[in-house]
């Protein structure tokens, strides 16, 4: 079983990303229940603005295009920004409407039998409104979204530390990240085993 992590910090590498922090903790128990885990820090990719899958010469979406028709469990991660997701979440996301109108040999959306989750970081209140932003768009494009299938970290509304820089609810984060890979898992197995047929005509 293979996962593909889209991380959404607005920095690039290698500069630390508290996002990213938050998310090995996912990653590291997706690998110990066998899952192979690719991450892709979208800042660093030149992703062309569109609703298609190639954007044309210099577009770096459709490799990631490839890993996620390759992945039967794909993680967002974003941090909150103004109680929003990162604006580069938001791009993968219009990248991703290519997905609805994409379908396998058959006839069903190609993110069905495809599960998916959230992680969210951030100083400021906001996490619920955006790992519901996320999880509705992804719902749409066909992923199934199972019960409890994210994890986020922030110290409330106004400013204050990074999740890199205070312990404070670090172990909560932690404790719903593991349970997140595990209801990803699990889910991700069931649909191996009995996979959601194609839509009627």
């Amino acid at each position: 079983m293979r996962a593909l992590v889209i991380n959404c910090t607005l920095k690039p590498s290698p500069e630390p990303s508290n996002t990213e922090a938050l998310t090995e903790v996912v990653t590291k128990e997706l690998w110990q229940r066998g899952v192979e885990v690719r991450t892709v820090r979208a800042v660093d990719l030149n992703i062309k603005p569109g609703v298609q899958t190639d954007m044309g010469e210099g577009d770096d979406w459709p490799p990631v295009h490839d890993m996620l028709l390759e992945s039967q469990i794909l993680i967002i991660a974003s941090p909150t920004w103004l109680g929003q997701p990162s604006s580069v979440a938001k791009r993968v996301l219009e990248r991703m409407d290519a997905m609805l109108s994409e379908t396998d040999d058959e006839g069903r959306p190609v993110a069905y039998n495809r599960v998916a989750g959230v992680v969210n970081t951030g100083n400021e209140d906001g996490a619920h409104h955006v790992i519901g932003q996320i999880s509705g768009a992804l719902a749409d494009i066909g992923y199934t979204i199972p019960g409890q299938a994210w994890t986020y970290w922030h110290l409330g509304p106004g400013p204050g530390p990074d999740y890199l820089d205070d312990d404070e609810g670090h172990d909560w984060a932690a404790r719903t990240g593991r349970a997140m890979a595990s209801n990803l898992v699990a889910v991700a197995e069931a649909l191996a085993a009995r996979p959601i047929p194609a839509p009627p005509q």
